[in-house]
């Protein structure tokens, strides 16, 4: 007797999916975590307290469930569970569930892989401010495979073109629109704003600060103004200058001078070089100092390439024009970037998602108003 199953439109795929997606969100948790600490995904390949270190049973580390049954809580230590872990749960099953009831099943697949990539990378950048590239390289290439398997996607709101090899023509468009334009801003934003000057009229103090957890950067600290190191040093060529009228390294007094760090090593106004690792304290005082920064993350490029791998070249104006708007919004609602990091990379992935789940009709809807007039 041969089996017998609904058609895959039918609503109660929808629970497999779903489920499949709490599943991928909890894996998901390890890669937010780990990830951005240098350690490997399946290294310890289970789960466990961040403070108690105690490994998790196959029971407590249940998706959505688990955390609801413990109450939030490490069942060993008591220590809270941050929301982050269920919210990551149900939020990457929810997308799921949806890419499962909007689009065909042979493009569905590919676009869980891009949610997945779009929720880690989130919540990875908001908490970090780092957007992980091999995440976006990887995407692109399933983007790019999406657009051969299934040609509409890259150019859902035109036409169809029906043949494998103009939808990858597509993607790949949308990449070059999506990298090299954002890339191009933030090159230029460097040129512009890739400084930052501060001048004292007095001398003030100055050091570099150890991180004081785990999570936490090392920190260059003038007039008590504290500057975690993955803001400054954004790129190898990315030099600190300190204008310092005293510099002591190590507890010995080295006089002053044109101070320059680097992310590994100093060089003192002497010409003497130093490697930061090999170093136990750096401090002294100064009347100024140059901070290299970024207009932008080097990551974002990446992160709008893979969206246009995906999406075409409409996808990516759209997702850039949507993220800055939702950027805008919680930067006056949330305060976001008044003297605090605004990771852009979060706005993206939500400008994606919105295209993806129907505001591709918003530019369908406006090239037909535009067409009209």
């Amino acid at each position: 007797m041969p089996l017998i199953y609904p058609p895959f439109e039918h609503w109660v795929w929808l629970i497999p999916a779903f489920m499949i997606g709490a599943c991928i969100g909890s894996f998901l948790n390890v890669v937010i975590y780990r990830v951005p600490l240098g350690m490997s995904v399946n290294k310890p390949n289970r789960s466990f307290c961040p403070l108690c270190k105690n490994q998790l049973s196959m029971l407590q580390n249940m998706p959505i469930v688990s955390w609801l049954f413990l109450r939030g809580k490490c069942a060993h230590c008591s220590a809270p569970i941050p929301f982050r872990y269920i919210a990551v749960e149900i939020v990457t099953a929810a997308l799921f569930a949806l890419v499962w009831w909007m689009f065909p099943p042979q493009v569905s697949v590919f676009l869980w892989v891009l949610m997945a990539l779009l929720v880690a990378i989130t919540w990875i950048d908001a908490e970090h401010l780092i957007i992980p590239t091999n995440f976006t390289w990887a995407g692109s290439v399933v983007g790019l495979a999406a657009c051969a398997v299934w040609p509409t996607l890259p150019v859902m709101a035109g036409y169809d073109p029906g043949v494998w090899w103009q939808g990858l023509m597509n993607g790949g468009i949308g990449w070059v629109v999506g990298f090299c334009g954002l890339w191009l801003v933030v090159e230029l934003g460097k040129k512009a704003f890739g400084k930052k000057a501060m001048k004292f009229d007095k001398e003030v103090e100055w050091s570099l600060r150890e991180p004081e957890g785990d999570d936490d950067p090392m920190c260059f600290v003038i007039d008590g103004e504290a500057v975690p190191w993955w803001d400054i040093f954004s790129r190898k060529t990315d030099r600190l200058v300190v204008d310092a009228t005293e510099v002591v390294l190590d507890g010995e007094e080295t006089g002053g001078g044109e101070l320059v760090i680097r992310e590994t090593g100093i060089e003192l106004a002497d010409g003497r070089t130093f490697e930061l690792e090999k170093m136990v304290s750096l401090s002294g005082r100064a009347r100024g100092a140059v901070i290299p920064r970024e207009a932008m993350g080097g990551g974002d490029p990446h992160l709008l390439g893979m969206i246009g791998a995906f999406f075409g070249w409409t996808g990516v104006f759209f997702a850039l024009f949507s993220a800055s708007l939702f950027a805008l919004i919680a930067a006056l609602i949330g305060r976001i970037g008044f003297g605090k990091p605004l990771p852009f990379g979060p706005f993206l992935a939500l400008g994606a998602v919105t295209w993806m789940f129907g505001g591709w009709k918003l530019w369908q809807w406006y090239m037909e108003f535009v067409g009209f007039l």
